[in-house]
């Protein structure tokens, strides 16, 4: 931040323009390279623009480490209409319930996903896919090292969310929490 002396910026400031400047999200320790601070200094700057944020039309999103500016989720069908976009795109109950299932645990394969929705997943996570709210993470160690599928930014956005940690939480039927009542006594 050696050029300080020629904006009064303070660190929000800073952060603000840099995040507004970059084409995809970053890590706090680019932030912190860039303006040569330590990542906690950067965090704790971050914090401050996410409170400045909450009355202003843009919002920090953050997604698997990575911080990002984006629009404020309130002003989409506002923007929508001012950019002359059509209505954003409808996902299919099926695309809902697989979005769901790996939202809550990703990383996950199609697999698993599979086995808790009842049917196959492979054309609603290739929708998914190519629609960027899903996007593959690795491969899991498992038998024939099948593919593990996790949210992308676009879900976030997508939803509303600022991160993960915004989802609803995840209930357990009654009868589920019975058998782990059972396994504790």
């Amino acid at each position: 931040m050696s050029d300080s002396s020629t904006f009064e910026l303070d660190l929000p400031g800073f952060l603000e323009g840099l995040l507004f400047v970059a084409a995809e999200p970053v890590a706090p320790a680019q932030l912190a390279s860039a303006l040569d601070l330590t990542v906690s200094d950067v965090e704790k700057g971050l914090d401050q623009l996410e409170e400045i944020l909450r009355t202003r039309g843009l919002r920090l999103q953050r997604h698997a480490g990575r911080i990002q500016l984006t629009t404020a989720a309130e002003l989409a069908d506002s923007i929508e209409r001012f950019l002359g976009l059509e209505a954003t795109t409808r996902l299919s109950r099926a695309a809902l319930e697989t979005l769901a299932i790996i939202a809550y645990q990703q990383p996950v394969t199609r697999p698993s996903v599979d086995s808790v929705r009842g049917v196959n997943s492979d054309g609603v996570i290739k929708s998914l896919l190519s629609k960027g709210l899903l996007q593959e993470v690795g491969r899991s160690d498992g038998p024939g090292r099948p593919i593990l599928f996790g949210t992308t930014p676009e879900f976030l956005q997508h939803f509303g969310l600022n991160s993960l940690r915004e989802l609803p939480p995840l209930d357990l039927p009654l009868e589920e929490e019975k058998d782990v009542s059972l396994l504790k006594g």
